[in-house]
């Protein structure tokens, strides 16, 4: 029974549970990641061109006219 009554310097409350050193260290590798795939994706949307069709002639010819299928 003497072995079971350890006194400790801090005492543990079971109640309270934190993701500690090792939770840290994830959700810092993981935003560094999101950080990193955001700046890789603003370069390559940036490299896109986008040209925009033009519209359609509104003086009623054949171009301007639906097509029914």
């Amino acid at each position: 029974m003497a072995m079971t009554h350890h006194v400790t310097l801090a005492e543990l409350d079971e109640d309270k549970v934190t993701p500690g050193v090792l939770g840290f260290i994830v959700f810092a590798v993981m935003a560094l990641a999101v950080w990193g795939l955001m700046k890789s994706m603003n370069r390559h949307m940036g490299r896109v061109e986008f040209k925009e069709a033009a519209e359609p002639d509104a003086s009623g010819g054949p171009e301007a006219k639906p097509q029914r299928g």
